[in-house]
Parts: structure tokens; sequence; C-alpha cells
């Protein structure tokens, strides 16, 4: 009995000394260290990719989509539109709306919104791609396609008084290929290709 209440009394020191040490590795210096070197080597991003606008005021982040439509929810047609979101693009909420692809529901909102848009942006509903009528799987994607991007081009240029050339230069500058040049398709950052159209006429 008293060897198995040493053999316990053992154990139980080394659980809790281990359990200290890793507390201390794991809990204090594991996150120290990484918050350090990335605020050493990658400091924009470790302090979520702020944007700025034209007077230093913190207008969002390139990493999070954005809605820029007006207080009804109809989009502004000098800006580009981004992907749909269900939870308009809060972080709190992130999220798809699940619906599968033969839900009837999803279907009709789908061919509806093909219409509107290409109605919106002066093309046939053939030119509306896929991004422009679906959600991303977090519902906070800042990407759209380059197609999405093209069908915009003429809508926001004459909107905002520019040629289609200034506006589609705008697009190409933030425009990114695929990551690693192999991994994931050509996307263009609508939150940041809106703050540079935003600088460029202001």
């Amino acid at each position: 009995m008293k060897k198995a209440l040493l053999a316990l009394r053992k154990n139980t020191w080394t659980g809790v000394r281990a359990m200290l040490v890793f507390t201390v590795l794991l809990g204090v210096v594991y996150p120290l260290v990484m918050t350090g070197i990335g605020q050493l080597f990658f400091p924009r991003q470790s302090n979520g990719s702020l944007l700025r606008g034209t007077d230093g005021a913190v207008v969002g982040s390139s990493l999070i989509g954005q809605s820029f439509s007006d207080a009804h929810g109809n989009p502004l047609p000098q800006y580009f539109q981004p992907r749909l979101s269900t939870h308009d693009y809060d972080g709190k909420a992130s999220g798809g709306s699940n619906l599968g692809p033969e839900n009837l529901d999803l279907i009709t909102r789908i061919k509806q919104l093909k219409t509107d848009i290409a109605a919106f942006d002066g093309v046939s509903e053939a030119e509306v791609p896929p991004d422009a009528v679906t959600e991303s799987a977090s519902g906070l994607d800042p990407d759209i396609s380059p197609a999405y991007a093209a069908i915009q081009v003429s809508r926001v240029a004459a909107a905002r008084g520019l040629s289609p050339d200034q506006v589609r230069i705008l697009v190409l500058a933030n425009t990114r290929g695929r990551d690693l040049g192999f991994m994931g398709e050509p996307r263009v950052n609508v939150v940041t290709l809106n703050l540079a159209l935003d600088q460029l006429t202001a």
C-alpha cells in the first residue's frame, strides 16, 4: 500500500512538472516566438493586412470582402462588386448558405442573379461567370475571377468618367496569379481594387 502511494505521488508530481514545462513552452514561449517572427518578417500580414484610405483611416482588410452597395442593398455602379456573402462579410458569422446544387431555391436565386447582373453590367447572361452568382465557403472572400472583373470594367469606367483602359490597368494591378505558379486560380482583389479607384478619382 505504501509503495502504491509513493508511486502515485511520484507519477502525479511527474505529470504536474510536465504540465508546467509544456504550459510555459507552448503557452508562453512558442506564441511569443511566433508573434516576434511575424512582426519582424511579416508585419503587415500579422496585423491583419489592413488597408487605409487617403485620410489614413483604416477602411478594411485585403483579406476580407466588403459590400459596395447603398443603404437599401443596391449595388453601387462606381464600384466593382464582390462575390455574394450570406452573412454580409461579417467575420464573426463566417460561412455559406449550405444549400446544395439541386436545391430549388438556390437554382431560382442563381437564375435571377444571373439576369440581374447581366442587366447591371450590360452583358449577356452567358458572360456572367459562376463566381458572380455563388458564394465562397467562408462568405468573406475578397477576390473575384478575372472574368467577373472584366464584365464590370465598362460599367465602372462610365460611372467614374474614366476610360475602360484606365480601369483595366487597375484591375491588372490588383490581380494575383496562381500561388507558387500552380495552386488555385488567378483572382482580383475587389477591396484593394475599389480602394485604388477611389484614390485615383479622389
